[in-house]
């Protein structure tokens, strides 16, 4: 299989320079990483877990030019084509691929979460997210309430967010 250092080589290349882009992906897939081997994930749980954290926002460039905006439903709707595309030529397994671009078409999408490689990617984005979109403490803990399930993305969101200035 092909190794997860390749796929991040491989998308750093594709994102042709936006640093923005390049930085949000390495920071998702660190977090996700963390966060799967912190929960003890199966390899292939882990390793699909990673190949989707690189690939979540593969879909940002093409939404950029055809819509001006990376919305969450444009991202959702573009994503499969090119996540297919991307890993056309690489040695990942068929059911990995599909799993891995049933959850970049939907990981803007916080009901009927079926998996923990799909929640540890919801989790490890919106931590990414809070900080990127300078979000109230309000809304990272109706997040933390409302959507949050493992233990250790639970505990990385409270120390990061939600005892601030607390210590």
């Amino acid at each position: 299989m092909t190794p997860v250092c390749d796929v991040v080589a491989k998308m750093i290349a594709q994102a042709n320079g936006n640093m923005h882009d390049i930085k949000h992906f390495i920071k998702v897939w660190g977090f996700a990483k963390n966060i799967g081997e912190l929960e003890n994930l199966d390899p292939t749980t882990q390793y699909t877990l990673e190949l989707a954290a690189i690939v979540h926002d593969i879909s940002c460039p093409l939404c950029r030019k055809k819509y001006g905006n990376t919305g969450y439903s444009h991202q959702e709707a573009e994503s499969a084509p090119l996540v297919k595309a991307f890993f056309k030529n690489l040695d990942v397994p068929q059911d990995i691929v599909d799993r891995v671009t049933y959850i970049v078409s939907h990981h803007h999408t916080y009901s009927n979460v079926d998996g923990l490689d799909y929640q540890i990617l919801l989790e490890a984005d919106f931590i990414i997210n809070a900080d990127g979109h300078s979000m109230s403490k309000e809304a990272i803990k109706n997040a933390f309430d409302t959507f949050y399930k493992t233990k250790s993305g639970k505990d990385m969101l409270i120390r990061m967010y939600l005892n601030k200035g607390e210590e």
